[in-house]
């Protein structure tokens, strides 16, 4: 079974320059699932084909630049983006920083610093991906943990338990309800004593 193709979002406003990164993406065995030179249309291209890489010129058409659109990308989508740009100095690194982008590459770039670039951005979001999940698998059972914590009245004659809905249920019904335990029936050495006093079945 083939892997399915990484999909990459070109947001770049000099057209000569796009279609040169996407005929070298195809090349690349990446598909292009859009290319625009505005942030606004890159964010409605986003919403519709959530790509799994953004390669973002910093400066663009429009109201938004790059560093704005990638803030938003991150923010709505949790998508990964590679900056391109021709400046490279202290302030625009700065800006680009907050965004906190997989990648930078300085115009011109070769194509083998563009498939570099690209490889080690999809394994780094690939990783933050999994964090995420583990992170999300793990607050759902810290939840469900909780679920048994508190105040639990409990009657004192039958120790039936009484839920949120105010209805009274055995004991172990409700633990089996809220938690993943499952209950085996056994008799301890006292109740034994006291119910079966003929027989020798516990050893004190």
């Amino acid at each position: 079974m083939t892997s399915p193709k990484v999909r990459i979002l070109i947001v770049e406003d000099e057209r000569i320059i796009a279609a040169d990164l996407e005929e070298n993406l195809k090349d690349m065995g990446y598909e292009v699932c859009g290319i625009t030179g505005f942030g606004e249309e890159a964010l409605e291209l986003a919403a519709e084909h959530r790509p799994d890489l953004v390669l973002m010129d910093i400066k663009l058409q429009g109201a938004m630049d790059g560093i704005e659109t990638a803030a938003e990308m991150k923010a709505r989508f949790q998508l990964p983006v590679v900056y391109l740009t021709a400046f490279s100095n202290g302030e625009i690194l700065s800006r680009a920083e907050v965004a906190e982008p997989f990648g930078f590459l300085v115009k011109p770039f070769q194509p083998g610093e563009l498939r570099a670039t690209i490889h080690m951005a999809c394994y780094k979001a690939g990783m933050e991906k999994e964090l995420r999940e583990a992170y999300a698998k793990l607050k759902q059972s810290l939840a469900e943990v909780k679920k048994l914590s508190g105040l639990l009245p409990i009657c004192t004659n039958c120790k039936k338990i009484r839920d949120n809905q105010d209805y009274w249920e055995q004991v172990e019904d409700y633990i089996s309800t809220h938690s993943e335990a499952e209950f085996t029936h056994s008799i301890c050495p006292s109740c034994a004593k006291k119910l079966y006093p003929d027989l020798d079945i516990c050893n004190e």
